[in-house]
């Protein structure tokens, strides 16, 4: 685009160049160029111009003013770029700085949290070893256990003085002579910086000894608590159940006198068992692909666990913030094996926390059933016992312990009920993780699908729209045409049948004007015939031509009489204006309508307290209250 607007630019500053040079051409041949135009005239000056003749008379193109302002643009137009990315650069650091602000506000809560749990544990390690007390005099484990606290405790203050303390030492030493620096030249002490040097390299030597030593230590002391077993007791609660296959002690050493009821007894734990088995079972293969890591190594793990718990779900956008830390953490990582990572340990912490429901569920079953289980036992016992001393009740005795199977039956049936609804609630559970995680990455693929569809749907609802109006205009026009032809038609015929009224009606109206002529004619004679008959010579008389006519003199009596009409026909007895001006009420009720507060509450409390200039008279109030 730039490229175009300079070619423009280059195109536009030629042609007013070719304009100027063409208009300080000789002045006869330019006011003859203007007024008379002529073909030959152009050819004749370009081939003056091809061959050079008059080149005194034309001025050459200016292209180094024109270069000029190409680079003046040019560099416009880099300065421009050059603020764009300036002003890119700053909003990704802002970002990146509004980022790293949260990263530090979450960090120094966390920091918090855990220095306020480092101090608890120790609190309470302590408190614990002090409160301690031995059972017996033989009971000598106690005595080492606090013995080995104190050995453990006098190893840290010995790795503190021979690790913590030198670095410190080295710090205010190197703060000391930084100090001094400040007041004297460097160079006049070479030696010194040389031996600073060597000590500090010394220093560093040394720590990355230790940090070697406190690793290979910790490996080692990680691959003995491997091999002893101990991570996975630590670690594993779902790995830790106790035997479900084996039977309470207190329901095999029973004495019961009625056999079938211990076996259904017996019956009973071993389905309990066997059911919590199979969905144990069936949780673990859910974790046979898994390892306890994820698929990553033993550090990385923990470093993407602790990572992920220290942004809690309460945080507004927290799963965007631990998302950048984990890529921050993991730069080797793209962000797809992050996302399938986390899923992966969601999957794992899914599966464990059925793990442990499953476990919670067999021992809440496994109690209520051996509750019930003793209790049954102990009401054979009794039943039993009411046997050997009642022989005449058998019976009876036959009859409750049906009761009692039946209600083993009915609970047992029950207790298969909740557990097929658990199971169904599982599956259900994981149903729904699965289908969700299948919407989530079949979402944006119909996201777009639906899009390029809408777009798609779009152009055509716009080009069937298109050729709809042309079609309804084309229609619309050829339907006007016709009713604009037939209304011609009509209104040449009406104004051909409009013409021929009209010449009729005026040769009519002729007709009947000559006829009246004629007839008025005829009248004036007849009246001037009979004014001729009964004329009248009058004689006469100037005193009657000068005096008052009787209609005068009528018209002079109605104006006299009109002037005694507009007086009042009664006395007005009231009050003038004047009064009424005088009244105070009146005048602070015009005061308030002027200021615009005659409708307020204020006004009706003021004209109320406002009284008369004259106190009325009794006869005037009335006793009514309203």
């Amino acid at each position: 685009m730039y490229f175009h607007s300079s070619l423009a630019e280059i195109k536009l500053s030629c042609s007013m160049v070719t304009s100027w040079s063409l208009a300080r051409m000789n002045g006869r041949e330019m006011r003859g160029f203007n007024t008379h135009y002529r073909p030959e005239d152009i050819e004749k000056l370009t081939l003056r111009i091809k061959d050079g003749v008059g080149s005194s008379k034309y001025k050459s193109a200016e292209y180094e003013r024109l270069q000029a302002i190409v680079e003046a643009k040019r560099q416009e137009s880099d300065l421009i770029g050059q603020k764009v990315q300036r002003t890119l650069c700053v909003a990704k650091a802002t970002k990146e700085s509004a980022i790293l602000r949260q990263h530090r506000q979450v960090w120094s809560r966390e920091y918090l949290r855990l220095a306020k749990a480092e101090e608890k544990s120790k609190t309470d390690l302590h408190d614990f070893i002090r409160q301690m007390r031995p059972n017996s005099r033989t009971d000598t484990a106690i005595f080492s256990l606090q013995d080995y606290d104190l050995f453990l405790e006098r190893e840290r203050e010995a790795f503190r003085l021979a690790t913590v303390e030198p670095v410190h030492q080295l710090r205010d030493d190197l703060c000391f002579r930084l100090g001094e620096a400040q007041h004297q030249q460097l160079i006049a002490h070479p030696s010194n910086c040389d031996q600073v040097l060597q000590q500090v390299n010394f220093v560093k030597d040394q720590q990355d000894d230790i940090i070697k030593k406190l690793h290979a230590e910790y490996l080692a002391l990680e691959e003995e608590i491997t091999a002893k077993g101990l991570e996975d007791y630590l670690n594993s609660t779902s790995d830790n159940l106790v035997n479900m296959e084996q039977i309470p002690e207190d329901v095999l050493d029973a004495e019961c006198p009625y056999p079938e009821l211990k076996d259904s007894l017996v019956q009973t734990f071993h389905s309990l068992s066997e059911k919590y088995q199979n969905r144990l079972h069936c949780l673990r293969e859910c974790l046979q692909g898994l390892d306890r890591f994820c698929g990553w190594c033993a550090d990385d793990h923990l470093r993407f666990q602790l990572t992920v718990g220290q942004y809690t779900h309460d945080m507004p956008n927290s799963r965007a913030l631990y998302m950048d830390m984990l890529q921050r953490l993991f730069p080797e990582k793209n962000r797809q094996e992050l996302i399938e990572h986390e899923r992966m340990w969601d999957w794992q912490r899914f599966t464990q926390a059925q793990l442990r429901v499953v476990a919670h569920s067999w021992q809440r079953d496994h109690e209520e059933l051996l509750a019930r289980a003793l209790v049954t036992l102990e009401e054979a016992r009794q039943a039993h016992q009411e046997e050997l001393e009642l022989h005449r009740d058998r019976q009876h005795q036959q009859d409750i312990c049906s009761r009692l199977r039946d209600r083993l039956q009915q609970w047992h049936a029950q207790q298969e009920e909740v557990a097929r609804l658990e199971a169904a609630i599982a599956a259900r559970r994981q149903e729904e993780e699965e289908e969700r995680l299948k919407r989530e990455q079949e979402k944006e693929t119909a996201i777009r699908s639906q899009q390029r569809e809408k777009v798609r749907q779009f152009y055509l609802k716009q080009q069937r729209r298109r050729e709809a109006l042309e079609r309804r205009d084309q229609e619309r026009l050829a339907q006007l045409r016709s009713i604009m032809e037939e209304q011609a038609r009509r209104d040449k015929e009406r104004v051909q049948f409009r013409e021929e009224m009209l010449h009729r009606r005026r040769e009519e109206r002729e007709v009947r004007r000559l006829e009246r002529q004629r007839e008025e004619e005829e009248r004036q004679n007849r009246l001037e015939s009979l004014r001729n008959q009964v004329a009248v010579v009058a004689e006469a008389d100037p005193g009657r031509m000068m005096g008052d006519t009787e209609a005068w003199r009528g018209r002079q009596w109605n104006v006299n009489k009109e002037f005694e009409l507009q007086k009042p026909l009664y006395n007005i007895n009231t009050y003038t204006d004047t009064q009424i001006v005088s009244d105070p009420r009146v005048r602070i009720e015009q005061a308030l309508r002027q200021a615009g507060l005659h409708h307020v509450q204020y006004a009706k409390e003021v004209l109320s307290a406002v009284k008369p200039p004259k106190p009325p008279r009794r006869d005037t109030k009335s006793t009514l209250k309203f």
